[in-house]
């Protein structure tokens, strides 16, 4: 308590207070070593070298503050769901750590404004944000331990950025759902990539459309072929969950499909 009172203190007359200030609105906390936040905002297209002349960005910081964000969101939800058994906890703790909520809680908190990269760099493929996310994480737990990043994640994310209850109920993976309905129902279903194209910053998009029997059904973007698949599947399922008509021409498809076959048989 006493060494957050000197902290506070010594804030204002602080060499780099807005930094300092930036970083202990972020996480509640303010640095000690102001060294480890630097390099965890530092990404590998500006890599600096140190004074033994090693590159340094904050790829190993990303990979700490990854494994740290493990560990402590699932602390966080297996004391929020007291009788969820093992595959709703696992569940709940991916979709809190997945590369697309870091990089919207990222974006939210600031902290790719803080990040320091090359201006050409491709932001969409490969999750810079998130990242960044990550290693502040690796940076605070090095600088001020576990029950920081703890509190951090608990209070500033969970408690504010995120609802945790609302994320453990919600349908995460549609691709696996589709599939499961599609299997249930005896029909093939495939995922065609219609067409691909470039954004106005050289990012290649691409366009994938589900196919449900014959029937072909939504189409969905995205930068990688995973998040356009993923995409496509989403309005597809909900169309399933919605309409009962839609449901009924994929059935009438695949009935009329089987008796056609039938009569060529006989």
């Amino acid at each position: 308590m006493l060494n957050k009172i000197l902290d506070r203190i010594k804030l204002p007359f602080r060499k780099e207070k807005e930094l300092y200030l930036s970083l202990y609105q972020i996480t509640g906390f303010i640095p000690h070593n102001i060294s480890y936040y630097k390099t965890a905002l530092l990404h590998k297209s500006v890599s600096q070298r140190n004074k033994k002349g090693k590159l340094i960005n904050n790829e190993r910081l990303e990979f700490l503050g990854d494994a740290v964000l493990d560990c402590v969101v699932a602390d966080i939800v297996y004391n929020r769901f007291p009788n969820k058994r093992e595959g709703f906890l696992t569940n709940t703790r991916s979709k809190i750590v997945k590369r697309e909520t870091l990089n919207k809680v990222s974006t939210e908190m600031g902290i790719n404004k803080m990040l320091k990269q090359n201006g050409h760099t491709v932001t969409h493929n490969c999750n810079i944000a998130g990242n960044a996310f990550e290693a502040l994480v690796g940076a605070l737990y090095i600088d001020h331990g576990y029950n920081a990043c703890m509190i951090f994640m608990r209070d500033h994310v969970c408690g504010c950025l995120l609802s945790i209850e609302k994320m453990a109920y919600q349908e995460m993976n549609y691709k696996s759902k589709l599939i499961e309905w599609t299997q249930k129902n005896k029909v093939s279903v495939t995922f065609d990539e219609v067409k691909t194209s470039i954004d106005e910053n050289g990012n290649p998009i691409f366009l994938a459309q589900v196919v449900i029997g014959n029937v072909r059904c939504e189409e969905g973007k995205g930068f990688t072929k995973k998040e356009s698949q993923q995409n496509a599947a989403k309005l597809t399922y909900k169309r399933i969950r919605r309409e009962p008509d839609f449901v009924k021409s994929i059935l009438y498809t695949i009935d009329t499909e089987n008796k056609t076959k039938e009569n060529i048989i006989e």
